[in-house]
């Protein structure tokens, strides 16, 4: 997840950033923070892919913590809703990148393509400027959920969290007898 956030975030300020330091036309601004993004995208693909194959397992683990917490599968469910939207984020902004990549290509195979498939530059632009903001926003949240969860997980607050379930579920007749526990 660190690096998914911390991936895009640097994208936005440092490579979108620098390529739009006003030394350079739209298109070649275009043409450099994509040779960027093109160069990050396997690293963000396997760290894309760990988080999805943590979380999956993790589910399995906390079963019972989210159950038997309030507020836990609420948090569960934010979690997996965040991660969606992050995922689709990610996906967009590709496909938005790829649109602005055969538009602004030198190459003439690319050129062939961008003429038989015509692309509104200014509107993928514009619509990447704001993607490029929800991706460490998105990411961001699920860092800042985790973290809470992850305090949950820890001992001191296992053991109040169980021991006020258990409180919480033990019948009032067994208080009375003490050799129910």
């Amino acid at each position: 997840m660190a690096a998914w956030f911390g991936g895009s975030l640097m994208g936005v300020v440092g490579l979108n950033g620098a390529a739009r330091g006003g030394r350079y036309t739209a298109d070649e601004a275009s043409r450099i923070a994509m040779a960027g993004w093109a160069k990050w995208a396997p690293v963000n693909a396997v760290a894309i892919g760990a988080h999805l194959l943590g979380g999956a397992g993790l589910p399995a683990a906390d079963v019972v913590r989210v159950r038997g917490r309030r507020g836990g599968a609420a948090a569960a469910l934010v979690e997996i809703v965040l991660t969606g939207a992050a995922l689709t984020a990610t996906t967009y902004s590709w496909v938005l990148g790829s649109k602005l990549a055969v538009s602004t290509s030198d190459g003439a195979e690319d050129l062939d393509y961008a003429v038989s498939h015509p692309v509104d530059v200014e509107n993928a632009r514009s619509q990447l400027r704001v993607m490029q903001w929800t991706l460490p926003a998105l990411t961001g949240a699920i860092v800042v959920l985790n973290a809470l969860r992850g305090e949950q997980r820890r001992s001191v607050q296992q053991t109040a969290g169980v021991s006020q379930t258990t409180a919480c579920r033990v019948p009032v007749s067994r208080f009375a007898d003490s050799r129910a526990w």
